[in-house]
């Protein structure tokens, strides 16, 4: 099959053939359809994921059809539309049996723990308990694009954070997935503000439903500033990028007993911020909470709003591409050069 594959971190993305990977007993070979682009697929590409080794195929926000089922999978056959979330659990352990999956022991992390989707086909263990069938009405691309970016913020929102209509969310960092939560959380109801340094990101958080925007290149205090507008500060504040800046705007910008999620990926030098204990988290009762993936059992609930028109995940897909376009992607998303998701949709170049 072909694949795009990089043999030395930070190298060349080329497409090379490869072997088609073989079925697990319990899963299934998918033939990808689309495939999303991801900053946490820059993170595997330059090395700072430790599961990653040389050579090596990225990607995990897959969409596809069934092409082969093992024999101990029962729930799929040949021809089915699924997805998948990027974690793929072991749905036998402890944390899998009580429904959280996304903190699996035995995890396999598509395009992280092996090869991922940039390819033409890929291959789902656990497929009974992992895949997710697409309904008809939600094309491939658009699922890709939904990836871990959507369910992610999904999660991280309605699960975590449990927003509240009428609440106030603050979202730092308009990427795919603060452009994703900022969509959810308008669809739930919220007063939503969007903090970015770039213009041309937070024209694009408008129009997924952001009430108020902030340029936090032109602030000195953003915590503050936010706080001022909304009278005390947000209910909800989500840290979108992992970076140690965008943590502390974050936390100064929640009012008592409000809720951080940390959705942004900390790497390197951004993966331990001093956090102020005593002023946020003792003296003003805030929560500090993670969000990682999702469970295949809460896509319907996600899914359930696409169909019904509430959010709108193809209104983030900047563009398609093919396979051999998907170096030039990754390195885009390096550069922070310009927001929006970017999905491959042709596996034959």
């Amino acid at each position: 099959m072909k694949a795009a594959i990089f043999r030395e971190f930070s190298g060349p993305l080329n497409v090379e053939e490869i072997d088609t990977p073989a079925c697990p007993p319990n899963g299934v070979i998918v033939k990808v359809e689309a495939c999303g682009v991801c900053r946490s697929d820059v993170h595997a590409w330059q090395g700072v994921d430790p599961d990653v080794s040389p050579p090596h195929v990225p990607g995990h926000e897959f969409a596809g059809i069934v092409e082969e089922a093992g024999p101990d999978c029962t729930r799929y056959r040949k021809g089915d539309r699924v997805t998948a979330p990027f974690i793929l659990a072991c749905g036998e352990c402890h944390e899998c049996l009580g429904g959280d999956p996304t903190v699996c022991d035995h995890q396999h992390v598509l395009g992280f723990s092996g090869h991922g989707a940039f390819a033409q086909y890929c291959a789902v263990p656990h497929a009974d308990f992992n895949l997710v069938r697409l309904p008809d009405a939600i094309g491939f691309v658009e699922a890709a694009g939904m990836g871990c970016r959507v369910s992610t913020a999904f999660r991280g929102i309605v699960d975590r954070a449990k927003l509240q209509p009428g609440e106030t969310m603050v979202v730092h960092g308009c990427g795919g997935v603060g452009l994703s939560a900022i969509m959810i959380g308008a669809a739930m109801g919220a007063k939503v503000i969007a903090v970015d340094i770039d213009e041309a990101a937070l024209k694009l958080a408008t129009g997924m439903g952001a009430s108020e925007t902030l340029n936090a290149s032109s602030i000195d205090d953003v915590g503050n500033a936010v706080r001022e507008r909304t009278g005390g500060g947000a209910h909800v504040s989500i840290e979108g990028l992992g970076v140690t800046a965008t943590f502390h705007n974050s936390v100064r910008s929640l009012r008592k007993l409000g809720r951080h999620v940390q959705i942004g990926m900390p790497v390197g030098a951004h993966a331990n911020p001093v956090v102020p204990l005593l002023e946020t988290v003792y003296s003003r009762q805030i929560q500090i909470m993670g969000t990682r993936g999702i469970a295949a059992r809460r896509f319907p609930a996600m899914l359930t709003m696409v169909e019904s028109g509430k959010i709108d995940p193809a209104r983030l897909i900047k563009r398609a591409v093919a396979l051999n376009k998907a170096g030039e992607a990754l390195a885009e998303l390096e550069r922070f050069a310009s927001p929006g998701v970017t999905v491959i949709d042709q596996f034959d170049a």
